[in-house]
């Protein structure tokens, strides 16, 4: 294809090597059992924006973590997703180097005699992202990648502004962990002014109520449903004011289309993989405009974005009107009580205050769900405006913080870009104005 003739046109002018040339490793993960807690096996939903995290990571015991002891991950690796529907190719470095492997469905790369921040960064330039995507064989739903793609087909230009590039990218992780640092402390501070930082449900989980006072009334046989940690959550909660959460916000749910409704290009279609409390992920998926542009479905300023389906009680605040449409499984919040503020209501959410509900709401399945009923039922603390108001500077703080990296990474990814385009010079010029504007 001419886009292709093209790329390697540009590349040409540089001395541009297969990754297999600098590389020490490529490979594709193994397939692991996974338990419900353990050590992390990261799967291609801990892959988004460039960056490896564990929210929501599958687990394996400490046999099998020995067992696969060869891929464990270390600081400087770059993931690849290999399989998964409207997930292939997405890409992330690792920073944090817990012990953890990673699955069959992920491709690693780690790289030898080549900076691995200036890998990555040309990795997910448009140019890298190309040569990635080039190799994807398979039809509809069964899209995969091959790790000999990777090592053979894709070419890395030797720039001498490679350590540069690479500052940048780490000077962008540093802000960034420091903008969940910030956070972390909201959700400290806001525990605290609910008395709770320190409170510690009792361990045991053998609870004993009357038939007609619970299933009976409730549906629910589990007995982690009846659990004694629940009901001290709410003695807990009933110390403060509060209110229902569907008092408080209206709750509206999106849409499902169906899988056979994907396409590559389109608006934009964001599912719960995509979401997180830190921000939305590039998604992978888009629909129709004729016949998804629907205005009603599109997430306004200040809407809370809360999943109720797999990885439930999500909660991200919209920043400003969007042009996506999301999922059913996100259901989306509009305050509309003079009682509490966006911000506030989302830290809520995402605090164990909330998690702990959701926990019990959806809990006894398999797949997880989160009943909008349930949901509406969500007991939320009140606390009074003036403390609402120091905590929400905090998260403001956080995602100023989480804004600054993300514009140093698209600096240096555009750094590369005019590299590959024009020359060095004008690339390095790019960075001095941007870094100083």
């Amino acid at each position: 294809m001419k886009i292709y003739d093209s790329v390697f046109q540009k590349l040409s002018k540089y001395k541009s090597l297969p990754i297999k040339e600098i590389s020490s490793w490529v490979t594709q993960g193994p397939n692991p059992t996974f338990i419900e807690s353990g050590y992390p096996c990261l799967t291609g939903r801990n892959i988004n924006s460039g960056r490896v995290d564990y929210n929501n990571a599958d687990y394996v015991s400490k046999d099998e973590l020995e067992n696969y002891k060869n891929y464990k991950i270390q600081f400087g690796d770059i993931l690849i997703t290999l399989k998964g529907q409207g997930s292939i190719g997405k890409i992330g470095f690792v920073f944090d180097t817990r012990d953890a492997i990673f699955s069959r469905n992920i491709g690693i790369i780690r790289s030898k005699n080549i900076n691995p921040s200036y890998l990555h960064i040309f990795l997910i330039s448009k140019y890298g992202k190309l040569l990635v995507d080039r190799g994807e064989t398979g039809g509809t739903g069964q899209r995969t990648l091959t790790t000999t793609h990777l090592k053979e087909n894709i070419l890395v230009p030797r720039l001498s502004i490679e350590s540069t590039i690479a500052e940048l990218h780490i000077k962008s992780e540093g802000l960034y962990a420091k903008s969940k640092e910030v956070y972390f402390k909201c959700e400290e501070k806001l525990l605290t002014e609910l008395g709770l930082k320190f409170w510690q449900p009792i361990e045991d989980n053998i609870a004993i109520k009357k038939f007609s006072n619970s299933f009976a009334i409730i549906g629910r046989l589990d007995a982690e449903y009846y659990q004694p940690k629940y009901d001290e959550l709410f003695e807990e909660l009933e110390k403060t004011k509060n209110n229902k959460l569907g008092n408080l916000a209206k709750i509206n749910k999106s849409i499902e289309p169906g899988s056979q409704a994907y396409q590559d290009e389109g608006i934009p279609f964001v599912r719960v993989s995509d979401v997180s409390k830190f921000g939305l992920s590039q998604p992978e998926i888009f629909l129709d405009n004729n016949e998804y542009d629907i205005p009603g479905l599109k997430p306004k300023k200040d809407t809370i974005l809360l999943s109720k389906d797999g990885s439930v009680g999500i909660a991200y605040k919209v920043e400003e009107d969007l042009n996506i449409i999301t999922s059913g499984a996100l259901l989306h919040l509009r305050i509309n009580s003079k009682e509490l503020l966006p911000d506030y209501l989302t830290l809520v959410l995402n605090s164990k205050v909330t998690q702990m509900q959701a926990e019990r709401d959806a809990g006894g399945s398999i797949i997880q769900h989160w009943r909008p009923d349930q949901i509406h039922n969500v007991v939320i603390p009140i606390i009074p405006m003036e403390q609402q108001k120091e905590l929400v500077k905090d998260i403001q703080k956080s995602f100023q913080l989480r804004e600054q990296s993300n514009q140093l990474i698209i600096v240096a990814r555009t750094a590369v870009e005019i590299a590959i385009e024009k020359d060095e010079k004008t690339a390095l010029k790019y960075i001095e104005d941007s870094i100083q504007s």
